[in-house]
């Protein structure tokens, strides 16, 4: 059956944008990767940044860190680049993640707030392993991510949790477990592994780059 992924549509992305800073408990896991994140890491990368607002709270405290933020929907594109039009330590980038990451140097940390879990099982895993590459030994990993439910029941008490019990669940979400998650992520060589914060579906998986 073919993907749908609907985020290269304006409507799409705008709707998500206006309901984005009313996800119930989203600045809960937020502030757990404000507290992981070094405050003089070098450079970081935010995979699927959207409009900015991880890389925004991440550089409040770290005004000297270079970020890159990398996405594909010509929408989240055009207003992540005006939001940072004046910060010349910001770029943003055009990547489908979908395809492998661009050669983009080293990182101290990378980060990614509800996008991974627009792709294939098999791409979140080769994903996983390509951030593993660019990671700095104790480098770190955080990944703000919509992950399954156990049983339908749950996943219909997330729906009406967050508003969304008349509308039909999103074709593009491909959405996963945390377990097999973390143990991708301990299979390929991260260690301290595991899920550091967790609201329903609503899920902060987290590892560091062995030294």
């Amino acid at each position: 059956m073919e993907r749908v992924n609907l985020w290269r549509s304006p409507e799409h992305a705008l709707n998500y944008l206006t309901r984005a800073d009313t996800l119930p408990h989203r600045q809960e896991g937020e502030g757990v990767i404000l507290d992981l994140i070094p405050k003089d890491g070098k450079r970081i990368l935010d995979l699927g940044t959207g409009n900015g607002r991880l890389v925004s709270l991440l550089r409040v405290d770290r005004p000297q860190t270079e970020f890159i933020g990398v996405d594909f929907s010509p929408t989240m594109l055009e207003t992540a680049t005006q939001r940072f039009a004046e910060y010349g330590n910001v770029e943003i980038i055009a990547h489908n993640l979908d395809e492998p990451l661009p050669e983009l140097g080293k990182f101290a940390a990378v980060v990614s707030s509800f996008a991974i879990h627009h792709l294939s099982d098999r791409r979140k895993r080769e994903l996983y392993g390509e951030v593993f590459e660019i990671l700095e030994a104790g480098g770190i990993f955080c990944n703000l991510e919509h992950v399954s439910s156990p049983t339908p029941a749950l996943h219909e008490y997330f729906r009406r949790c967050v508003g969304l019990e008349e509308e039909p669940d999103d074709p593009s979400n491909q959405l996963l477990d945390v377990q097999t998650q973390l143990d991708w992520l301990r299979e390929i060589g991260f260690g301290d592994v595991d899920c550091y914060w967790k609201w329903l579906e609503f899920a902060l998986l987290v590892g560091r780059k062995p030294n």
